[in-house]
């Protein structure tokens, strides 16, 4: 089967900006990597999103834009033309063309018992924009066959496992851990389809305690935290949460977890305190695997955070597992979503399944995404 090449596009849910990356893939083997983008927002459209949160929680049907949420919609799909343009400019000649757009949107609302996932983001008018089919609105078939409609991520994960390098090959069952807003892990055994599921907040809880006690948009290279100390009544109370018990399939709202643990803290001991929640809950999820990873590959902005790598470094190595950086793996931590997104894109318009029962709970392995051809496009 011909290989496509693919653009990839995220905004996560750390709102901190978007990621563009390309992919040459058939939907199944990854050809080759491609260059890779980040433009952040600046401080004023993030709070616009942040306000968009509030907003959205009045939806019932996810085609609803309430309030400001339409024009934000609009605005955002423009920013990803934009984004898109400059990436093409900046591109190798060979990486001008692509065959197809995926794109994710900018998640508002994610009620899995509901069946309700709501992106923000217009995919015929980013196809027109462009000029570059688009597929997007890749979760909502898998919520309409009983899943959860997140993490999507792990089929490229999977894909990813299974094209490590000789000196990495052989370490399953491999885990990827992306740490973004919330964090995700897929299990990746020697044989069979991944295990995924959502594993706790991330980054989020931190972003907003440091933007809120410090006036700083998130905590560059864990300084702040570096000041503090983990308090352990704080840790065990977040992980008493009865989200931690239930095994996959799950998946979280970015409003699930709040601050309320944290308060009274001091800023760097709230900030400490967090990135050993976001650890602790990744260890955790080990309950739920078959069993413990003997490689971690962590992925996404958290892996920048010292203390949260550190903290699951040193509790991964009791079980005699090894704990790397995308990095590490040869790989591009800071672009390794968008990069699925590509991927996603391309098994979209082949068909393939996005997800699977063992990574959202969907009743059987199916594909999804609504493609958006450019005018004039056959």
């Amino acid at each position: 089967m011909k290989a496509l090449r693919a653009i990839g596009l995220m905004s996560g849910t750390s709102m901190d900006g978007i990621d563009v990356a390309a992919l040459e893939t058939d939907g199944e083997t990854i050809v080759a990597t491609g260059p890779s983008l980040s433009i952040p927002y600046e401080a004023a459209f993030r709070r616009r999103i942040e306000a968009a949160l509030d907003a959205a929680k009045s939806i019932v049907k996810r085609e609803e834009r309430p309030g400001e949420l339409g024009g934000l919609e609009r605005e955002i799909t423009l920013r990803h033309a934009q984004a898109v343009r400059d990436f093409l400019n900046g591109a190798p000649p060979a990486w001008r063309a692509p065959d197809v757009i995926g794109f994710h949107g900018q998640t508002v609302l994610h009620r899995p018992a509901e069946a309700l996932t709501v992106q923000l983001g217009d995919g015929a008018l980013l196809a027109r924009e462009t000029g570059v089919p688009v597929v997007h609105d890749m979760r909502a078939n898998d919520m309409r066959h009983g899943g959860q409609g997140a993490p999507l991520v792990p089929a490229y994960h999977a894909a990813l496992a299974r094209s490590l390098p000789p000196d990495l090959a052989g370490d399953f069952p491999v885990a990827f851990v992306n740490i973004g807003g919330i964090s995700n892990i897929t299990y990746v055994p020697k044989c069979g389809d991944p295990i995924a599921f959502d594993t706790g907040p991330g980054n989020t809880l931190i972003d907003q305690w440091v933007s809120r006690e410090g006036g700083v948009p998130f905590d560059a290279g864990g300084a702040i935290a570096s000041e503090g100390g983990v308090i352990r009544s704080v840790v065990e109370d977040y992980l008493g949460n009865p989200f931690f018990e239930k095994p996959g399939p799950k998946s979280l709202d970015r409003n699930d977890f709040t601050l309320a643990l944290v308060e009274g803290l001091e800023l760097s001991d709230g900030a400490r305190t967090l990135a050993a929640v976001a650890a602790e809950a990744i260890i955790k999820s080990v309950e739920h695997l078959p069993e413990p990873p003997k490689l971690w590959i962590v992925c996404g902005g958290g892996r920048k955070n010292p203390h949260i790598v550190g903290d699951l470094r040193a509790a991964a190595e009791t079980t005699g597992a090894t704990v790397i950086v995308a990095e590490d793996a040869y790989l591009n931590g800071d672009s390794t979503e968008a990069e699925a997104w590509a991927y996603l894109a391309v098994r979209s318009v082949r068909g393939l399944p996005l997800t699977f029962p063992t990574t959202t709970g969907c009743r059987h392995a199916v594909s999804g995404g609504v493609l958006n051809k450019p005018k004039g496009a056959r």
